[in-house]
């Protein structure tokens, strides 16, 4: 896919109807986030060893098995790894980690910082490496918005939905930017100088700060230092302006009206949609059923959230070798692009006729 973020690239390590993982690269900093790890097997080990946080919609093991293959290729690194998930999700993921022995750790080993989104607040948990990875309650603390995540260039939003068990959708934008327009400072008289610098420290701060800021002015032939009542106001004048980009993750929920009224409100703007599409438009039984959704219900969200780009992921594999007719049911509003993936993705399993014997 052609770049359309700034700084996010995204990559989707499963086929149509293979069980999902996202991976979305904070590219200036070679730095990972995950979003659901049902199968990673196939990734290369310079793939995950970038992933400082994953983010799990529900623990059903088509979106959380993989996890022990993340666990095996990063746990003797001496870091720390978050991970977010559902209410209930520290208990599953304790129980991951204690099936297996750990009698040979080290002291430089990662630690698991685990937390729980609940509605108002984020519960999180402890699993230190160096100890073979127990389960610490570390407290809890209020959700302020939707933003569970920040770092660097991104962050990322989550909102629970119903699938007959808590499952978590993501936000995941562009963390502001601080970018100024040399024509509108031009315009102003103002001339680039360290104020700049301080400037940005504002803007990282949120404004929050009492010292003045004193800019750098041309008048006439002379540069003037002078203060400036409202540095936000100065920085809003100048900006450059720019569209945010984000990534939205839908997956695994029942087409309620209480889930298509909260989806609409949360992915409204997202320039990327990856979303689940498990059934044809005549299995929509078979979605009321399950939970899931189905093309006719893909298509009422499309309309109504207008990405520029969707990309269908979880179908049902009921439908193997029917992927065509998926991609001919979904009708998307002018403006939406639909991305196609193949069915498979991963390598081929292997049969006991591939595998050389050695007599001895």
């Amino acid at each position: 896919m052609r770049r359309i973020f700034r700084y996010l690239e995204p990559t989707f390590f499963a086929g149509l109807i293979e069980d999902p993982c996202l991976v979305v690269r904070d590219r200036p900093i070679h730095r990972s986030i995950m979003l659901d790890c049902g199968s990673l097997h196939h990734l290369a080990k310079r793939e995950l060893k970038p992933v400082r946080a994953i983010f799990v919609s529900h623990a059903h093991m088509d979106h959380f098995m993989g996890f022990d293959v993340f666990v095996r290729q990063v746990h003797a690194s001496p870091r720390t790894v978050e991970l977010f998930g559902p209410p209930g999700f520290a208990q599953r993921v304790a129980a991951r980690l204690s099936g297996y022995d750990w009698n040979l750790t080290e002291p430089y080993w990662c630690t698991f910082l685990v937390h729980e989104v609940h509605p108002q607040q984020l519960v999180s948990f402890e699993f230190p490496g160096p100890e073979g990875f127990p389960c610490r309650r570390l407290g809890e603390r209020p959700r302020e918005g939707s933003v569970i995540y920040r770092c660097n260039h991104l962050e990322v939003a989550a909102e629970l939905f119903d699938h007959g068990i808590p499952v978590l959708s993501f936000r995941v934008s562009e963390a502001k930017l601080f970018s100024v327009d040399e024509d509108k400072m031009a315009a102003l008289g103002l001339v680039p100088g360290d104020w700049l610098r301080e400037l940005k420290r504002y803007f990282s701060a949120d404004w929050r700060t009492d010292r003045p800021l004193w800019v750098l002015r041309r008048q006439g032939e002379v540069e003037v230092e002078e203060p400036v009542a409202s540095a936000a106001a100065l920085y809003h004048s100048i900006r450059k302006e720019w569209e945010p980009s984000g990534i939205g993750y839908l997956t695994d929920i029942g087409f309620t009206e209480e889930n298509r009224e909260a989806a609409i409100r949360f992915l409204s703007g997202v320039t990327l949609l990856v979303g689940e599409c498990a059934f044809l438009s005549e299995d929509r039984h078979k979605a009321r059923t399950s939970l899931h959704l189905c093309t006719d219900d893909v298509n009422e969200l499309l309309e109504v959230l207008r990405p520029r780009f969707f990309l269908p992921m979880h179908l049902s594999k009921t439908y193997l070798g029917r992927s065509s007719e998926l991609y001919a049911e979904l009708v998307p509003p002018q403006g939406t692009t639909i991305l196609h993936l193949p069915e498979h993705v991963a390598p081929r399993p292997l049969f006991a006729c591939e595998v050389p014997l050695y007599r001895i």
